[in-house]
């Protein structure tokens, strides 16, 4: 028997209900939350949100059995698969988390960002300048501006935190 970690993609702000369905069902489950600041009418409150909103995650053996107790379960909408087959998450990146939210350390989400891929600047001098993505230091990228007609192309030296997925 070999558990491992699988997304669960859930009905739209249904998260915390499909965690309690799932463990009733005693299926191990981890809904990683945040804590953010929220405005009712009269004032603010802090309240815990999903840290990936429509995402939860289950250690099982993901026989046929548990595949139909988990797809029977109300607000699940599927188990994500990579090319058809059931994807198992790597256990270190569960366990990070995991981490992360037992000691307590500020965090928010961040887009995810890949190399090649075209982003616009957020901030800075540069704001609003787009092109394409390239890593090369940590913490620092570089952004390339091309002109195709012309087929050249520039490149500068911009923070990481300072640009967003177009």
């Amino acid at each position: 028997m070999s558990l491992e970690w699988y997304a669960i993609h859930t009905s739209s702000h249904h998260e915390q209900r499909v965690y309690e369905r799932l463990v009733k069902k005693s299926i191990h489950a981890f809904l990683p939350k945040m804590e953010v600041w929220s405005r009712r009418k009269d004032r603010r409150k802090r309240i815990q949100v999903s840290l990936f909103p429509g995402y939860l995650f289950v250690n099982v053996d993901l026989d046929p059995y548990v595949i139909l107790e988990i797809l029977n379960t109300p607000g699940v909408a599927y188990i994500l698969r990579n090319n058809g087959k059931f994807t198992p998450i790597p256990e270190n990146q569960i366990a990070s988390i995991q981490k992360l939210l037992k000691n307590d350390v500020l965090i928010k989400p961040y887009p995810y960002l890949k190399i090649g891929q075209r982003v616009r600047i957020v901030n800075g001098p540069l704001m609003g300048c787009e092109g394409i993505l390239l890593k090369i230091k940590p913490n620092k990228q570089r952004l390339i501006v091309s002109i195709d007609l012309l087929k050249r192309s520039i490149s500068a030296e911009i923070d990481e935190f300072d640009v967003e997925p177009i």
